[in-house]
């Protein structure tokens, strides 16, 4: 393969993948897809589907999936698709190159407490980082439906130029220069769509979801403004849009995850049945440990942690919410 046949790669062969890999395919004449599963890699060279996480959508020809690595070294830029707490090992595994990496997994690495842009920086100083987050469930990006998204760097030049290469007529992304801010926004969103899964799960009514969705973003911007994120990137389409998209869908995995939470199932089973990931799962210790360091109150966190470890059941967190003191709005 020569170096620069694939304008951007793709690093996942998940369903945000896989949509990725389709959104590119709309304007540059080849793309390359990295799966770990060779089954994945199968489906999608011989019948143009992937048919495991995103069956049902056809996907263009120009599409080539690649279980080897190495031969990703060609790409001109890379998109991050494993899950986030795989990152550190497949950027440390990436063949050579200084190509921009674009951080698409929404977490926070466990034991580290680090934010996906802080492991890549760490693992490849010399790569230029952007940060892809907002609301987007996979199949509506793959079949071509309007989107509009964060592209989070630093280096407004480095932005532009990303922009255009992944910018279509259906999937608009809008520069942002706060990295901290689009990542935390995609971070806690989970958790607290598996929040307001359980309130789907248990009943408690539509007036409960819109109060959970609403005081769940004042502990995003609690959290957010302490790890130095800006007001107005969680407010954005990577805060506040991402929110209110997984908060309301079943289509979202971590609202799925609550709403069986929330149906009484216990999460150790659920979490052992899954063939996607709940990302908010992973995030959610991970957040409330970083939250408590930082002498942030998150109680919603706190009460998904608790759910998420079995030692609480639904009635009783929502008991323990209901009761906490009367406060001003504010905070």
């Amino acid at each position: 393969m020569s170096a620069g046949r694939y304008p951007v790669g793709i690093i996942g062969g998940g369903a945000w993948g896989t949509a990725l890999a389709a959104v590119m395919a709309q304007i540059h004449d080849d793309v390359l897809l990295w799966a770990r599963e060779e089954d994945v890699v199968r489906s999608i060279n011989a019948s143009h589907e992937n048919a495991l996480f995103l069956p049902g959508t056809v996907l263009s020809r120009k599409i080539e999936a690649t279980a080897d690595l190495a031969r990703m070294a060609g790409c001109e830029a890379f998109m991050i698709v494993t899950p986030a707490q795989h990152v550190r090992a497949i950027l440390s595994a990436l063949p050579d190159t200084q190509a921009p990496l674009i951080l698409c997994a929404k977490g926070i690495e466990a034991n580290t407490q680090m934010l996906v842009s802080d492991v890549a920086a760490q693992v490849r100083p010399d790569n230029p980082l952007a940060v892809l987050s907002g609301p987007t469930f996979a199949h509506e990006v793959a079949a071509g439906k309007p989107t509009a998204i964060t592209l989070a760097t630093a280096n407004p030049t480095l932005g532009a130029a990303l922009m255009r290469s992944i910018a279509t007529p259906s999937f608009r992304p809008y520069w942002s220069d706060d990295v901290v801010g689009a990542e935390i926004g995609g971070a806690v969103k989970n958790v607290l769509a598996i929040a307001c899964g359980v309130v789907d799960g248990a009943g408690l009514g539509l007036n409960a979801r819109a109060a959970l969705i609403a005081r769940g973003f004042a502990e995003m911007q609690r959290y957010g403004l302490a790890r130095g994120a800006k007001a107005e990137t969680l407010a954005g389409l990577s805060g506040l849009g991402d929110l209110v998209l997984t908060c309301s869908s079943e289509n979202s995995r971590n609202f799925s995850l609550g709403r069986s939470l929330g149906q009484g199932h216990a999460a150790e089973n659920l979490l052992a049945d899954r063939k996607t990931i709940a990302e908010g799962a992973f995030t959610a210790p991970v957040l409330l440990q970083s939250a408590t360091d930082l002498y942030v109150e998150m109680p919603i966190v706190s009460a998904v942690c608790a759910l998420l470890a079995g030692t609480i059941t639904v009635d009783a967190v929502v008991t323990e919410l209901l009761a906490r003191p009367l406060k001003s709005e504010s905070w």
